[in-house]
């Protein structure tokens, strides 16, 4: 009995007979590894679809008018010409407003205690969707704010 039991400690563990036992894990290891291939690749394929139809047209929150005023309130609302609007609809109303033929003039009016955050996330957004004529109006609102 003793040679039995002497044999399978010595094939599965490694070690020193006099020292502590350590587990093989390489072949777990492995098995893990072969049972990891063999599930992905029994998954199936995905073989369905769902059919939607996407609006053709920009839709637009607001207008583009010849000079349209941007504004930054200290709530971090973004306002194109009055219209409550986020920085998606801003890059879009900034690509419409750029590639009219004589390109619209942007005026980005924010508070004086407006996040900086947020008004570089709105320049960004201009910049990123082909504004060039960007005007800063008021700008000697923020004189006294260093």
């Amino acid at each position: 009995m003793r040679d039995r039991r002497s044999q399978f400690h010595r094939s599965i563990f490694r070690a020193d007979p006099n020292g502590d036992p350590d587990i093989n894990t390489t072949p777990l290891i492995d098995v893990m590894l072969v049972m990891l291939v063999m599930f992905i690749i029994t998954i199936p394929p995905p073989t369905h679809s769902v059919d939607i139809t996407l609006p053709q047209g920009p839709d637009l929150p607001g207008k583009v008018l010849d000079e349209n005023r941007v504004t930054i309130d200290t709530r971090d609302v973004i306002r194109w010409n009055g219209e409550a609007i986020d920085l998606a609809e801003l890059g879009q109303l900034v690509k419409v407003a750029s590639d009219r033929p004589q390109q619209a003039t942007l005026k980005l009016e924010p508070e004086a205690r407006a996040r900086y955050l947020r008004v570089d996330e709105a320049i960004g957004a201009i910049r990123r969707n082909g504004g060039s004529k960007l005007a800063f109006p008021g700008i000697q609102q923020y004189g006294g704010m260093i």
